[in-house]
């Protein structure tokens, strides 16, 4: 809103020129995020202990974690509140990649409500069913996918980091590559949401790479010189990652060890897809292996726990999976834990930036 009030004014008054600069609406989209993220979380909180929405007993994780049990949980609501209103004021709202990353928003936040929901009333964890959550999260993607494609023609070609020229054509086959970039993070940064600031910590270095990404996506002699895609458009991307990083900063200030509440799956399934959604627009879904690298590891520990199991009838690699159970059960402490993992998530997504100038 404020974008559209203020920036037609510049015909009276140059100062109003500002508002046109993505990197000028960015900075103040982090920081009205970051605030608005500190004022709703805690009113939140406050309403979640009067519900009585908190985490329950979950069957797949340490009894360390019994402790935590009844700490509010979905604390997404606030964060996502706080990203959709930052967005609203800051965003050039033409854009139609704002609109499709706040249907990525509203959709996977609704699928992780209702999830969050019906573990609360019915409590051990039992949330949606593994077919549900899944058969939602693969519908909400398809539909990103088509308008992607057939609604405003994107690219269906592949973009490799240190290639110049590889960029292989998927055809009909993006379609599924889409989707299972989208399903496939969304999940990963849930799996990841174990400990206190384990998830929302990375999440906000990924939000922060791909902000730089989307600029320079964006900005056609960056891209040019980089000799990355250009999309059109996207650098407005940055605008709404900045939002997101600001939100999860904001959030971060009561999720930090011991946490005060827990982003719930509202929060982890939304943040997740809009980070596959938006490594899609700006065409670095490889990348997201490296900047997003500390959820694939996650998600990989539990695919390989259990196919190790199953095969082995029994057996286990981990201790206890996700990863970060595993080191739990091996006596580290939470906190070392968890700036041990952001540690390795900036390192990799120093990495995923380096390899802008390899190519």
């Amino acid at each position: 809103m404020i974008y559209h009030l203020l920036y037609p004014l510049h015909k009276y008054w140059i100062g109003f020129n500002v508002f046109r600069y993505i990197t000028f609406r960015t900075a103040y989209a982090i920081l009205t995020a970051l605030l608005l993220a500190l004022i709703f979380v805690p009113i939140f909180v406050q309403f979640l202990k009067k519900k009585g929405w908190a985490k329950t007993e979950k069957p797949y994780e340490p009894q360390t974690h019994n402790g935590k049990i009844g700490t509010p949980t979905m604390g997404g609501i606030p964060i996502l509140i706080s990203v959709i209103i930052t967005v609203l004021l800051w965003c050039n709202l033409t854009n139609p990649f704002i609109w499709l990353l706040l249907f990525t928003a509203i959709m996977f936040g609704l699928i992780g409500f209702v999830d969050d929901y019906r573990k609360i009333k019915q409590g051990k964890g039992k949330g949606l069913t593994a077919k549900q959550k899944f058969g939602l999260q693969i519908l909400s993607a398809s539909i990103i996918a088509i308008f992607l494609i057939k609604g405003i023609g994107f690219s269906t070609k592949l973009y490799f980091p240190f290639f110049k020229k590889f960029t292989p054509d998927l055809g009909i086959l993006y379609y599924f590559f889409i989707i299972l970039v989208i399903v496939g993070a969304s999940n990963a940064v849930n799996l990841t949401d174990g400990l206190d600031g384990l998830a929302t910590g990375p999440l906000g270095i990924s939000f922060g790479s791909y902000l730089l990404l989307a600029y320079m996506a964006g900005h056609i002699k960056i891209a040019t010189y980089l000799q990355i895609a250009y999309v059109a458009g996207a650098g407005e991307v940055a605008v709404f990652c900045g939002a997101l990083l600001g939100a999860c900063l904001g959030f971060l200030w009561y999720n930090a060890y011991p946490a005060e509440v827990f982003m719930g799956d509202v929060g982890s399934l939304s943040l997740g897809a809009l980070l596959g959604t938006i490594a899609v627009i700006v065409k670095q879904e490889i990348l997201l292996l490296l900047i997003g690298g500390l959820f694939v590891i996650e998600a990989l520990s539990v695919i390989i726990q259990v196919g190790y199991f199953k095969i082995t009838r029994g057996k286990r690699i981990f201790r206890m999976s996700p990863l970060h159970h595993h080191f739990e059960l091996k006596g580290w402490s939470e906190p070392k834990i968890i700036v041990r993992f952001w540690i390795i998530g900036i390192i990799l997504a120093l990495m995923a930036l380096s390899t802008l100038k390899l190519r």
